[in-house]
Protein backbone atom coordinates (compact mmCIF):
# COMPACT_ATOMS: atom_id res chain seq x y z
CA UNK A 1 0.00 0.00 0.00
CA UNK A 2 1.50 3.26 -1.15
CA UNK A 3 1.46 7.18 0.18
CA UNK A 4 -1.34 7.74 -1.98
CA UNK A 5 -3.36 5.03 -0.46
CA UNK A 6 -3.08 5.79 2.80
CA UNK A 7 -4.54 9.75 2.21
CA UNK A 8 -7.61 8.28 0.28
CA UNK A 9 -10.66 10.08 2.36
CA UNK A 10 -12.37 6.60 2.02
CA UNK A 11 -9.86 4.78 4.11
CA UNK A 12 -9.52 7.89 6.61
CA UNK A 13 -12.14 9.33 8.88
CA UNK A 14 -11.53 11.80 10.98
CA UNK A 15 -13.75 14.34 12.10
CA UNK A 16 -14.23 15.99 15.52
CA UNK A 17 -10.24 14.75 17.02
CA UNK A 18 -11.07 11.14 16.14
CA UNK A 19 -9.25 9.65 13.64
CA UNK A 20 -10.43 5.94 12.34
CA UNK A 21 -8.24 3.84 9.96
CA UNK A 22 -9.56 0.61 10.75
CA UNK A 23 -9.71 -2.46 8.56
CA UNK A 24 -7.17 -1.99 6.09
CA UNK A 25 -4.67 -4.79 7.08
CA UNK A 26 -1.54 -2.72 8.11
CA UNK A 27 1.44 -3.97 9.94
CA UNK A 28 2.01 -0.91 11.41
CA UNK A 29 0.47 2.72 11.77
CA UNK A 30 1.32 4.64 8.63
CA UNK A 31 3.93 7.54 9.21
CA UNK A 32 1.59 9.71 7.13
CA UNK A 33 -1.12 9.42 9.31
CA UNK A 34 0.92 10.86 12.07
CA UNK A 35 1.93 13.67 10.34
CA UNK A 36 -1.03 14.84 8.86
CA UNK A 37 -3.29 14.44 11.85
CA UNK A 38 -0.98 13.64 14.79
CA UNK A 39 -1.03 16.80 16.64
CA UNK A 40 -5.14 17.25 16.42
CA UNK A 41 -6.02 13.50 16.93
CA UNK A 42 -7.67 13.22 20.41
CA UNK A 43 -8.89 9.41 19.54
CA UNK A 44 -7.31 6.71 17.34
CA UNK A 45 -9.24 3.95 16.48
CA UNK A 46 -7.12 1.33 14.48
CA UNK A 47 -9.00 -1.63 14.70
CA UNK A 48 -9.24 -4.81 12.39
CA UNK A 49 -5.99 -4.72 11.07
CA UNK A 50 -3.11 -6.69 11.40
CA UNK A 51 -0.68 -4.37 13.45
CA UNK A 52 2.56 -5.79 15.07
CA UNK A 53 4.04 -2.95 15.99
CA UNK A 54 3.08 0.62 17.92
CA UNK A 55 5.79 2.46 15.64
CA UNK A 56 4.59 5.61 14.79
CA UNK A 57 2.08 6.05 17.62
CA UNK A 58 4.29 8.84 19.14
CA UNK A 59 3.36 10.93 16.33
CA UNK A 60 0.02 11.35 18.58
CA UNK A 61 1.10 12.73 22.13
CA UNK A 62 -1.94 14.09 22.83
CA UNK A 63 -4.31 11.19 22.49
CA UNK A 64 -6.73 10.36 25.41
CA UNK A 65 -8.31 7.36 23.65
CA UNK A 66 -6.79 4.34 21.71
CA UNK A 67 -8.55 1.63 20.05
CA UNK A 68 -6.38 -2.06 18.89
CA UNK A 69 -8.80 -4.15 19.06
CA UNK A 70 -8.38 -7.21 16.47
CA UNK A 71 -4.84 -7.11 15.71
CA UNK A 72 -1.93 -9.32 16.18
CA UNK A 73 -0.32 -7.23 19.47
CA UNK A 74 1.60 -9.70 21.11
CA UNK A 75 4.31 -9.78 23.62
CA UNK A 76 7.14 -7.81 21.69
CA UNK A 77 4.88 -4.63 21.63
CA UNK A 78 6.56 -1.48 22.83
CA UNK A 79 4.13 1.22 24.75
CA UNK A 80 4.43 4.85 23.50
CA UNK A 81 4.58 7.47 26.31
CA UNK A 82 0.98 8.57 25.97
CA UNK A 83 0.55 11.14 29.28
CA UNK A 84 -2.88 12.30 28.84
CA UNK A 85 -4.44 8.66 27.61
CA UNK A 86 -7.62 7.56 29.76
CA UNK A 87 -8.89 4.72 27.55
CA UNK A 88 -6.97 1.44 26.38
CA UNK A 89 -8.47 -1.19 24.33
CA UNK A 90 -6.68 -3.74 23.06
CA UNK A 91 -9.16 -7.18 22.74
CA UNK A 92 -8.68 -9.89 20.80
CA UNK A 93 -4.94 -9.51 20.85
CA UNK A 94 -2.22 -11.96 21.27
CA UNK A 95 -0.91 -10.78 24.33
CA UNK A 96 0.08 -13.30 27.09
CA UNK A 97 2.48 -11.99 29.49
CA UNK A 98 0.53 -10.13 31.66
CA UNK A 99 3.13 -8.29 34.11
CA UNK A 100 5.03 -7.28 31.58
CA UNK A 101 2.06 -5.50 30.12
CA UNK A 102 0.41 -3.79 32.76
CA UNK A 103 4.52 -2.92 34.05
CA UNK A 104 4.80 -0.98 30.59
CA UNK A 105 1.54 0.79 31.04
CA UNK A 106 2.06 1.84 34.40
CA UNK A 107 5.03 3.65 33.43
CA UNK A 108 3.52 4.96 29.70
CA UNK A 109 -0.12 6.02 30.31
CA UNK A 110 -0.08 7.32 34.17
CA UNK A 111 -3.39 8.83 33.46
CA UNK A 112 -5.25 5.55 32.17
CA UNK A 113 -8.61 5.12 33.57
CA UNK A 114 -10.42 2.47 31.62
CA UNK A 115 -8.20 -0.78 30.23
CA UNK A 116 -10.16 -3.55 28.32
CA UNK A 117 -8.27 -6.92 27.13
CA UNK A 118 -10.91 -9.73 26.55
CA UNK A 119 -10.00 -12.36 23.95
CA UNK A 120 -5.92 -12.47 25.07
CA UNK A 121 -4.57 -15.04 26.43
CA UNK A 122 -3.21 -12.99 29.80
CA UNK A 123 -7.03 -12.22 30.21
CA UNK A 124 -8.33 -15.68 31.55
CA UNK A 125 -12.24 -16.19 30.49
CA UNK A 126 -13.98 -19.51 29.13
CA UNK A 127 -14.05 -16.96 25.78
CA UNK A 128 -10.45 -18.63 24.97
CA UNK A 129 -9.84 -21.26 26.92
CA UNK A 130 -12.92 -23.73 28.55
CA UNK A 131 -10.58 -24.57 31.38
CA UNK A 132 -11.10 -21.24 32.94
CA UNK A 133 -13.42 -19.88 35.32
CA UNK A 134 -14.53 -16.80 37.00
CA UNK A 135 -12.28 -17.45 39.95
CA UNK A 136 -9.65 -17.07 37.14
CA UNK A 137 -10.81 -14.02 35.87
CA UNK A 138 -10.92 -12.55 39.86
CA UNK A 139 -7.38 -13.36 40.34
CA UNK A 140 -6.53 -11.71 37.14
CA UNK A 141 -8.39 -8.47 38.38
CA UNK A 142 -6.44 -8.32 41.48
CA UNK A 143 -3.14 -8.22 39.63
CA UNK A 144 -3.88 -5.95 37.33
CA UNK A 145 -5.31 -3.72 39.69
CA UNK A 146 -2.64 -4.24 41.99
CA UNK A 147 -0.26 -2.46 39.57
CA UNK A 148 -2.98 -0.14 38.00
CA UNK A 149 -4.75 0.92 40.96
CA UNK A 150 -6.10 4.21 39.26
CA UNK A 151 -8.41 2.25 36.83
CA UNK A 152 -12.10 2.67 37.11
CA UNK A 153 -13.15 0.19 34.47
CA UNK A 154 -11.07 -3.04 33.92
CA UNK A 155 -12.62 -4.86 30.88
CA UNK A 156 -16.43 -4.61 30.68
CA UNK A 157 -16.35 -4.15 34.45
CA UNK A 158 -16.17 -1.20 37.26
CA UNK A 159 -13.68 -1.74 39.97
CA UNK A 160 -15.14 -1.91 43.10
CA UNK A 161 -13.71 -0.34 46.49
CA UNK A 162 -14.25 -3.92 47.71
CA UNK A 163 -12.33 -6.12 45.49
CA UNK A 164 -9.52 -2.57 44.95
CA UNK A 165 -8.97 -2.85 48.73
CA UNK A 166 -7.97 -7.29 48.01
CA UNK A 167 -5.58 -6.17 45.12
CA UNK A 168 -3.70 -3.52 46.70
CA UNK A 169 -3.33 -5.98 49.42
CA UNK A 170 -2.96 -9.48 47.76
CA UNK A 171 -2.64 -8.90 43.96
CA UNK A 172 0.52 -9.06 44.04
CA UNK A 173 0.66 -13.28 45.33
CA UNK A 174 -2.07 -13.91 42.35
CA UNK A 175 0.24 -15.30 40.00
CA UNK A 176 2.51 -17.99 40.51
CA UNK A 177 5.64 -18.56 38.29
CA UNK A 178 5.52 -22.12 36.43
CA UNK A 179 8.55 -24.00 35.96
CA UNK A 180 10.47 -23.34 32.77
CA UNK A 181 10.68 -25.77 29.91
CA UNK A 182 14.40 -24.81 28.50
CA UNK A 183 14.28 -21.58 26.99
CA UNK A 184 10.23 -21.30 27.07
CA UNK A 185 9.48 -17.76 28.23
CA UNK A 186 8.03 -18.22 31.94
CA UNK A 187 4.20 -19.28 32.37
CA UNK A 188 1.79 -18.56 34.90
CA UNK A 189 -0.94 -20.21 36.17
CA UNK A 190 -3.72 -18.38 37.76
CA UNK A 191 -5.33 -21.80 39.37
CA UNK A 192 -2.14 -21.60 41.73
CA UNK A 193 -2.92 -18.43 43.33
CA UNK A 194 -4.74 -17.17 46.17
CA UNK A 195 -5.53 -20.71 47.89
CA UNK A 196 -6.60 -22.44 44.47
CA UNK A 197 -7.12 -26.15 44.68
CA UNK A 198 -4.86 -26.83 41.37
CA UNK A 199 -1.33 -27.88 41.15
CA UNK A 200 1.19 -27.33 38.64
CA UNK A 201 2.29 -30.99 37.08
CA UNK A 202 5.97 -30.91 37.23
CA UNK A 203 6.63 -34.85 37.65
CA UNK A 204 8.51 -34.30 34.18
CA UNK A 205 10.62 -31.68 35.44
CA UNK A 206 11.30 -32.59 39.24
CA UNK A 207 12.71 -35.71 40.63
CA UNK A 208 11.64 -36.16 44.75
CA UNK A 209 13.85 -36.55 47.03
CA UNK A 210 13.41 -39.92 48.94
CA UNK A 211 10.71 -39.93 52.02
CA UNK A 212 10.13 -41.65 54.97
CA UNK A 213 6.97 -44.10 55.38
CA UNK A 214 5.72 -41.22 57.83
CA UNK A 215 6.10 -38.36 55.21
CA UNK A 216 4.99 -40.59 52.65
CA UNK A 217 1.68 -41.11 54.64
CA UNK A 218 1.23 -37.15 55.15
CA UNK A 219 2.09 -36.48 51.35
CA UNK A 220 -1.02 -38.32 50.58
CA UNK A 221 -3.12 -36.92 53.27
CA UNK A 222 -2.62 -33.72 51.69
CA UNK A 223 -3.50 -34.80 47.71
CA UNK A 224 -6.09 -36.92 46.05
CA UNK A 225 -7.26 -40.16 47.19
CA UNK A 226 -5.73 -41.81 50.33
CA UNK A 227 -5.39 -45.39 51.41
CA UNK A 228 -4.27 -44.37 54.50
CA UNK A 229 -7.14 -43.80 57.50
CA UNK A 230 -6.16 -42.63 60.73
CA UNK A 231 -9.63 -44.92 63.15
CA UNK A 232 -8.50 -43.57 66.54
CA UNK A 233 -11.50 -43.77 68.77
CA UNK A 234 -10.86 -39.89 69.99
CA UNK A 235 -10.42 -38.47 66.10
CA UNK A 236 -11.50 -35.68 64.94
CA UNK A 237 -11.48 -36.66 61.75
CA UNK A 238 -13.95 -39.66 62.80
CA UNK A 239 -16.96 -36.94 62.15
CA UNK A 240 -16.33 -37.53 58.52
CA UNK A 241 -16.72 -41.36 58.61
CA UNK A 242 -19.88 -42.75 57.07
CA UNK A 243 -21.34 -45.80 57.99
CA UNK A 244 -19.93 -47.61 55.37
CA UNK A 245 -16.43 -47.24 56.19
CA UNK A 246 -17.37 -48.67 60.15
Amino acid sequence: MDQEDFTDPRKINFQNNRLCYVGQDVTSIPEILGKMYGSKVRSLDLSFNSLTTLNHSELFPDLEELVLDNNNLDDTIKLPYLPHLHILSMNNNKITDLENLVTQIKYSMPSLRFLSLIGNKACPTQLIDFEKDENDYKRYRYFVLHYLPELRFLDSRPVTNEELDTAITKGEFTKIIRPQFGNEPLRFDWKLSLGSQSRADTSNIFTPLAVSPTQEIHRQAAYGRRRYRYAGKHSEGNRFILNRDL
